[in-house]
Parts: structure tokens; C-alpha cells; sequence
């Protein structure tokens, strides 16, 4: 009689914002990924730090101990314990790194520091309803969320380089503060989304910033936005009422119009058509109907994960986690959360 192998059984944990997330992986598939949102910024208008990490610590033992159970798994099947160490809040992070690193220590498995904005590119790899196929290597990933724009080409599981990322805002801030202007509540992208699709992309012009190489910048375009919605509300104080889904379409497609246009230059110069997004924008109808027109004009093969993959996730993690656990890239007790955490 010969004995099976026992199955990589990792636990992923992500708290770096304002979602509380745990995710099991067996054998390299994701077997449960549960979120926990914080509906309390919506008061605010935006995440209050303070507010995220007493809600983590609120959050993180039930959320865990229902990835588990969906799982079936027991704590005790464990071989690892994967965490988001950064980039993030630094509060929010500190709730998920200390209880990984406890857990483990508890457990005597090994623990897995993992890069957010890593993860966000590798979530690729989860097997999704959206696409039957995974990247080959080398891709490039688009990677917008709410505090993060980037281009990363993307060599290897665990070899990636920013080739192109924002100098200032982020795309997903753009919409968030878009939104904010316009008196829309928080969180606004989804909102833009969902009132543009009755819009028209060209009823408004804004201008696209001009930035070197692959770099983005968003600042100049939300300071445009802000004085447009001004001076037309001082000829017609109902303006944004009466053309409310014209305004989100417009500054939809701009946002979309300037991160693809990088996008398709980086493509272009380094000849890789096999395309990626990631990040919670990555959920924008419009940023993937853009993409499915340039797959066709351009030959490119796009990967986009799941909806559930690409907001702030654990799923992500723990994949991520398993790429290095086979590797047997492990960190010690030692580690720490970090706000900044580059790739």
C-alpha cells in the first residue's frame, strides 16, 4: 500500500483597507474565500483608518473561522498561513499580520508574507467562469484599484516589475472623487458604472493628462472635473440632476480612454499581447468592454478574474501564498506590516 501525499492546505488572510477577507487553498484551488465589508465609511464619504482596524479586529476570527468551515477544513490541516503584509493601512494591516503570525505560531506552520498588489496580478491564476485559460509568460497587468495604478510586466509567478504606475491619484480615487463631487455616495465608482451605461461617453469632454513613458496622473484631471461641475452649476443649478448619466459616462470613458492608451503603448513597444487586469477597477463595464474591442482590433488575449477576485480579496493572497510556499519562500515571526510596500 503506498501512502498519499499530504495536500498544501494554506489559509490566506487579507486586511489591508476596509475588507476583512480569509480563503482556503487546497492543492492550488481556491475551496472558500469570504469577505467581510465595513459599511461604515459610507457615513464619511471615504475610509476612516481608525474605523477599518476596530472593525478588522471585530471581524477577522468569524470571517476565518467561516473560510475554514466552508472548506471543511480543520485549523489543524493547515501547512501555512498566507497574509497581506502591504502596501495598506498600517492599522488595518497590524490586525491580519498579528493574527497570521499567532495563529501559525500556535499551530507551529510556517507564515507567508505576500505583496497586495502581487496578488492583485496573480488572481489571474484562480480558476474563473470568465476565462477557461490562464496567462503565459511574459503578460503585462493592468493593476488599478483605489490607491494604486500600475502596469507590471509580468515574467514569472514571482518575477514582476512596475514598467508604468501613477505619479499621484489613483484611477479608482478618480472615480471615488468624481463621484464625491457630483454628490453621489461613497463607495462612487460602482455608482458611476451603473449610470453611465445609460450615458453618453461623449456628451462631455475632459482632458487626458500628459505624462512620460508609462506613467499615469490623475490629479489634473479631477481638478478639471471639480471646475467643470462648478461653473455649469453656477448657469444651471440643476445640471447635475438633469444630465447625471451623461456626466458619469463622460468622465467614465476618459478615466478608461487614458489607462488603456498607456496600456496599448506598452503593448505595443515591448510586444506582448497577452493582457491582464487586476484591482478593484478592473470590475468597470466599460474598462472590459473597452478591452474586449482592442482584443479583436489589436490580436491581444485578455485575462480578467472573477468579480469576487478583483476587489480586495483573500482568494488572491493565498494564491499568491502558494506560488511562494512551493518555492518554501518563508518568512519568520519576526516580520512586520508595512504601509509602503512596493513590488
Amino acid at each position: 500500500m503506498y501512502l498519499l501525499e499530504k495536500p498544501v492546505v494554506i489559509l490566506g488572510i487579507e486586511s489591508s483597507c476596509d475588507d476583512t477577507s480569509a480563503a482556503v487553498l487546497i492543492d492550488g484551488k481556491i475551496a472558500s474565500n469570504v469577505i467581510a465589508n465595513q459599511d461604515i465609511h459610507k457615513d464619511y464619504g471615504g475610509v476612516v483608518p481608525e474605523l477599518a482596524s476596530r472593525a478588522h479586529q471585530q471581524n477577522i476570527l468569524p470571517v476565518v473561522s467561516q473560510a475554514l468551515k466552508l472548506a471543511n477544513i480543520e485549523k489543524e490541516q493547515l501547512s501555512a498561513i498566507a497574509f497581506t503584509r502591504g502596501p495598506g493601512l498600517l492599522g488595518s494591516l497590524l490586525v491580519g499580520v498579528s493574527f497570521a503570525k499567532s495563529m501559525a505560531m500556535a499551530l507551529n506552520i510556517p507564515i507567508i508574507e505576500v505583496n497586495h498588489m502581487e496578488a492583485h496580478v496573480l488572481a489571474n491564476f484562480i480558476d474563473n467562469n470568465y476565462n477557461k485559460e490562464k496567462p503565459t509568460f511574459p503578460f503585462l497587468c493592468l493593476t488599478v484599484s483605489g490607491g494604486h495604478s500600475q502596469i507590471v510586466l509580468t515574467k514569472d509567478y514571482l518575477s514582476m516589475q512596475v514598467i508604468g504606475e501613477t505619479k499621484d491619484d489613483a484611477a479608482g480615487e478618480a472615480f471615488d472623487k468624481s463621484a464625491k463631487i457630483m454628490g453621489l455616495p461613497y463607495p462612487g465608482g460602482p455608482i458611476i458604472d451603473n449610470l453611465a451605461k445609460n450615458g453618453d461617453p461623449k456628451a462631455f469632454s475632459f482632458p487626458h493628462p500628459k505624462v512620460d513613458g508609462y506613467n499615469y496622473s490623475f490629479s489634473g484631471l479631477k481638478t478639471a472635473f471639480l471646475y467643470f461641475i462648478k461653473n455649469k452649476q453656477k448657469e444651471s443649478p440643476t445640471f447635475i440632476e438633469n444630465n447625471k448619466e451623461d456626466i458619469c459616462a463622460s468622465i467614465q470613458s476618459t478615466i478608461v480612454d487614458v489607462l488603456l492608451h498607456k496600456l496599448e503603448k506598452a503593448s505595443d513597444d515591448l510586444g506582448i499581447k497577452e493582457i491582464a487586469i487586476a484591482g478593484g477597477v478592473a470590475a468597470n463595464s466599460h474598462l472590459r468592454e473597452k478591452l474586449s474591442l482592442l482584443e479583436a482590433k489589436l490580436k491581444w488575449n485578455i485575462y480578467i478574474p472573477d468579480f469576487q477576485y478583483c476587489t480586495d480579496n483573500a482568494g488572491m493572497i493565498v494564491m499568491a501564498g502558494y506560488y511562494k510556499y512551493l518555492k518554501k519562500q518563508f518568512t519568520d515571526q519576526s516580520i512586520s506590516a508595512t504601509a509602503r510596500y512596493s513590488i
